[in-house]
């Protein structure tokens, strides 16, 4: 009879030692939430964080603005944000002409300051998609490439728009003398490859430039069916660049030149 007492007695004893315990821990996750609630709910969480054992969250850095969304830019530039841009135009069907644009030094695009120069590169291919990618040239519908020209537009604080830079070329000009070509122009989808351009200068822009958009106009021939000489067609593709000018700098300003261009072929036209 005494040992049922104790036993009795201890589970008892056991029972409120249990509860005196789920007490103890319930105060004080309250003390811990009215000791953080003016602190912020990331605190409050890793306070009880902390009584049950798990690790806190990490702090993360803001994510970048996603490309194109504009954000901290008064100019959206896809080309900015990445330091180059890949534009396609359909020819006919399966058939693309794919313009590429780079800047020279793709990290540092926004240091294309009003008065410093600004240097890119482009490059024009052709992809025919319903043909392998190593068939032979009678069996691609070939394009060639007559003209190539640029011409920019501002966009100013002030409201104006100016055109401070503009490039025209005969693509024949700009790439080696074994290059395929006839009177139509520049063969751009042999395996010699496409047009490339490596090196083209911005210069001065009006002080109060804080974006600019360059229009890509390239004049093609366009083969209706493979191998045959009397399905060429001529049309125009227009494509749209939009950069951001940002203002000058001390650094921007002694590097400044006064003129725009490059040699080999083209003509370019300084800003006024």
């Amino acid at each position: 009879m005494s040992g049922r007492l104790e036993s009795a007695r201890g589970r008892r004893a056991g029972g409120l030692r249990r509860r005196s315990l789920v007490l103890r821990t319930a105060a004080g996750a309250l003390l811990v939430a009215a000791t953080l609630a003016g602190t912020g709910c990331a605190q409050i969480i890793d306070g009880f964080n902390s009584l049950a054992g798990a690790p806190s969250p990490q702090a993360t850095a803001p994510a970048a603005p996603p490309a194109g969304s504009g954000a901290q830019m008064p100019f959206d530039s896809q080309f900015t944000y990445d330091g180059s841009v890949s534009m396609s135009t359909e020819l006919a069907s399966g058939l693309e002409l794919v313009l590429d644009v780079w800047a020279a030094d793709p990290r540092r695009t926004q240091e294309w300051y009003v008065s410093a120069d600004k240097t890119f590169g482009f490059a024009v291919n052709v992809k025919d998609h319903n043909v392998d990618e190593k068939a032979v040239l009678t069996e691609k519908r070939r394009v060639y490439l007559s003209s190539v020209s640029i011409t920019s537009q501002t966009a100013q604080s002030n409201g104006q728009v100016s055109s401070p830079f503009t490039f025209s070329a005969d693509p024949r000009t700009l790439v080696p003398e074994d290059t395929l070509r006839n009177e139509r122009g520049l063969l751009i989808n042999t395996y010699q490859g496409g047009l490339l351009v490596p090196e083209v200068v911005i210069g001065q822009m009006p002080q109060d430039t804080y974006g600019v958009t360059l229009q890509f106009a390239l004049q093609v021939y366009v083969e209706g069916s493979a191998n045959t000489e009397s399905s060429f067609q001529q049309r125009t593709v227009y494509q749209y660049l939009p950069i951001a000018i940002y203002p000058d700098t001390d650094a921007a300003d002694q590097g400044a030149t006064d003129g725009t261009g490059w040699s080999g072929g083209a003509t370019s036209t300084p800003a006024p």
